[in-house]
């Protein structure tokens, strides 16, 4: 079969687009689209895929305004087409699912999360619009949702990341899918050889609004506790602003930088609310533990002290920088009952395997329902 893949965009490899990655394993002679690229930041795999990208891509410095461009994607996506393609498998949190898809060809979108833009956290991104702009902004967010429910029904199956995805597919489009995971490289993110750990936390994470890296900088000036964080984006220039002496930004790291960091740091923090997450696993695989807002995500891979037995990491429940600061404080007196073993353990349930297998499987169900298909 000739294989489609859509994604959202491919500037870096986060957890989305190591989804993609797998996914490519899968199908090593599909080809990409997506809105725009940057094959340098990619893995070997994806780069050496042939990538089709959007007009966008013509723009001069897009990789610094692409965001801004929101209201326009939607159209750009819709141009791209997939005549000939007998199968395709779009990747979304933004605008990759409403991709135009020939007739009678199976669409499988596995989606990290109906546009966040357009529903949750819509009044989070309009406070960082300028008030003047605010009104027209939202009329643009509004239109997006309608879109966004709409175009839904060009999906013949979705697959949801977990279940907090799931519950939201069903209240925003009103479709029932399946939950697959998403793949954790547990074979390359292990342990140390010494299992020594230093005294300060750690971030990874791309630096956007919803990730609340704000939260964990107040809470470890407030708690006089170092913070290293890796990750770059939208508002880094105002975090850098808000720390102080205590925090260390490190931007842009390799995969064995933040292994090594997941190896050696006391604690990963979490503070922002993920529809899942795979950098905690990821820490977890390392044996680290991790310091997590309560919610969404972290309830499905994070394994409570107090609450849990074979426990991997703490939440805390509320958004506040009293919560937090009561987390660390709690892990720094009973962080000593958190076996690295244990955390491992975790994060081999969510195995790249496991997720390749689970995704054959369903992406074979989807095909089956549709007699169209050339073979």
């Amino acid at each position: 079969m000739r294989v489609a893949l859509i994604h959202d965009w491919l500037l870096g490899m986060r957890g989305g687009e190591k989804v993609l990655d797998a996914l490519a394993e899968l199908y090593p002679q599909a080809e990409l689209f997506t809105l725009l690229a940057d094959p340098s930041s990619l893995s070997p795999r994806l780069s050496n895929m042939p990538i089709h990208t959007s007009w966008m891509q013509k723009l001069p410095g897009v990789k610094k305004y692409y965001r801004k461009l929101l209201p326009f994607m939607p159209a750009a996506i819709e141009r791209f087409n997939l005549d000939g393609y007998d199968l395709v498998i779009s990747t979304s949190h933004c605008v990759a699912k409403g991709v135009m898809v020939p007739a009678g060809v199976p669409h499988v979108c596995y989606c990290h999360t109906p546009m966040r833009y357009a529903w949750g956290l819509q009044e989070l991104y309009l406070q960082r619009v300028p008030r003047p702009l605010r009104s027209w902004a939202k009329l643009q967010l509004m239109k997006l949702r309608e879109w966004d429910r709409a175009s839904s029904s060009r999906v013949t199956q979705f697959i949801a990341n977990g279940i907090t995805v799931q519950q939201r597919i069903r209240e925003c489009y009103g479709r029932d899918c399946v939950v697959v995971h998403p793949p954790v490289d547990v074979e390359y993110y292990v342990q140390s050889s010494t299992g020594q750990r230093e005294t300060y936390y750690l971030i990874v994470s791309a630096l956007a609004p919803n990730k609340r890296i704000d939260l964990a900088i107040r809470a470890c000036q407030q708690a006089d506790r170092q913070l290293v964080i890796i990750g770059t984006g939208p508002e880094e220039q105002a975090l850098r602003r808000r720390a102080g002496v205590e925090t260390t930004f490190l931007g842009w790291a390799s995969n064995q930088e933040i292994r090594t960091h997941l190896q050696q740091c006391r604690a990963l923090i979490f503070p922002g609310e993920e529809d899942f997450g795979i950098v905690p696993l990821e820490a977890s695989a390392c044996g680290c533990p991790v310091i997590a807002l309560g919610q969404a995500g972290a309830t499905e891979t994070i394994r409570p002290l107090g609450q849990a037995d074979h426990p991997t990491g703490l939440w805390f429940m509320e958004t506040t920088v009293e919560s937090l600061v009561d987390a660390i404080t709690q892990y720094e007196d009973r962080g000593h009952e958190i076996e690295p073993a244990d955390c491992r353990r975790q994060a081999e349930k969510f195995s790249r395997e496991r997720f390749l297998m689970e995704m054959q499987r369903e992406i074979a169900r989807a095909i089956s329902h549709h007699p169209l298909v050339h073979t």
